[in-house]
């Protein structure tokens, strides 16, 4: 089995199971997930119920891949990962891809070893891995104005309330931009390392 394998990189797309929740902004990372998997032409998608988690497996340069998408809500996510990441040292081939409020809509950041920002989920993976120490693909979700200013939504319920929002249809090709640029992001992850990704797509656009 994949997760047997210690030089594995196990990526994960956070979101929230079920039809009521695809395509909202919180399915962010999920939907990117799903991107890399078919643009890599990665094995079907299977369900693996020890990590209550759906899963594909595939190879990038001879580096087997395992895909993890769980299939628990967004503030239990740590209780799938834990399945695939078993101490902090193989956190460090973990990739955790999610959706990001300081960051405006049509934008990425890579990060490493950084607090969760409020995220939920984010939050859940620490406490399972019981690290900080694994990398984040940032993809913002947040409005802007017409110079590009973020406008972050404030105050709790009007969060809630925008992170379960659907994509309209123009921010979706916005959106797939943003995943197309983060599926080259997450190969250059895995084949040349976080650092070498980080110099390369954190510096422009």
């Amino acid at each position: 089995m994949i997760r047997c394998i210690a030089m594995a990189w196990v990526i994960v797309g956070l979101g929230n199971p079920g039809d009521e929740y695809a395509n909202t902004r919180h399915n962010t990372g999920r939907m990117a997930l799903e991107f890399f998997a078919k643009t890599n032409k990665f094995n079907g998608w299977h369900e693996d119920k020890k990590s209550k988690s759906i899963i594909s497996t595939g190879l990038l340069e001879k580096i087997v891949v395992a895909l993890v998408a769980p299939e628990t809500f967004m503030n239990k996510s740590g209780s799938a990962i834990s399945k695939f990441i078993k101490n902090p040292k193989a956190a460090e081939r973990l990739v955790v891809i999610h959706d990001d409020l300081d960051l405006p809509l049509g934008t990425m950041k890579l990060s490493f070893d950084r607090g969760s920002g409020g995220h939920k989920g984010l939050e859940s993976v620490m406490r399972a891995v019981k690290t900080k120490k694994f990398t984040r693909v940032r993809i913002g979700v947040s409005p802007s104005t017409a110079s590009g200013t973020l406008r972050k939504p404030q105050g709790e319920k009007v969060v809630n309330n925008f992170i379960l929002t659907k994509f309209k249809a123009h921010e979706m090709e916005t959106l797939h931009r943003v995943f197309k640029r983060a599926s080259d992001a997450l190969r250059t992850i895995i084949v040349d390392g976080p650092e070498r990704a980080m110099n390369e797509f954190n510096t422009s656009k």
